[in-house]
C-alpha cells in the first residue's frame, strides 16, 4: 500500500502542479478561451483556484518526504478531492457533462490516495 501510496500522491502533485502553473503562467483571456469556467469567473477566483492547486500538490508530496506532520499529506488529497467536487458541481451547473469525465477521474484518485495515505500512516 506504501508503493501505491507513493505513486498516486505524485500522480496527483505532478497533475495539479502542472494545472495550477498552467493557470498562473496563461495570460487571463487566452486562459478564458480554453476553460469555459474562466470566462464566467473573475481574475481573483482563477489565482485562487491555481494557488489551491499547487500548494495541494506540494502538501501531497512534502510532508511525507520530510517526516515533518505526515498527516497534512492527507489532508492536501481530501483537498484536492473537494476541489473536484466543487468543479463537478461547477459543470453540471453550466451542463458542461463533456467535461466531467477527467473531475471524477482526479476525484476518484485523490480519494484513493487519502484512504492510501491514511492507511500507511
Amino acid at each position: 500500500m506504501e508503493i501505491a501510496a507513493w505513486i498516486t500522491s505524485g500522480l496527483l502533485a505532478a497533475i495539479f502542479l502542472m494545472a495550477g502553473a498552467k493557470k498562473i503562467t496563461t495570460p487571463y483571456e487566452k486562459l478564458s478561451t480554453e476553460m469555459t469556467w474562466v470566462a464566467r469567473g473573475n481574475k481573483p477566483l482563477v489565482w485562487f483556484v491555481a494557488v489551491m492547486e499547487m500548494l495541494g500538490a506540494i502538501g501531497l508530496i512534502l510532508p511525507r518526504l520530510t517526516g515533518i506532520l505526515p498527516w497534512l499529506s492527507v489532508a492536501a488529497a481530501v483537498g484536492l478531492a473537494l476541489v473536484q467536487v466543487l468543479a463537478i458541481i461547477e459543470h453540471v451547473r453550466y451542463k458542461e457533462y463533456k467535461l466531467l469525465r477527467t473531475n471524477f477521474i482526479l476525484l476518484a484518485l485523490a480519494v484513493f490516495t487519502a484512504i492510501a495515505l491514511i492507511v500507511v500512516l
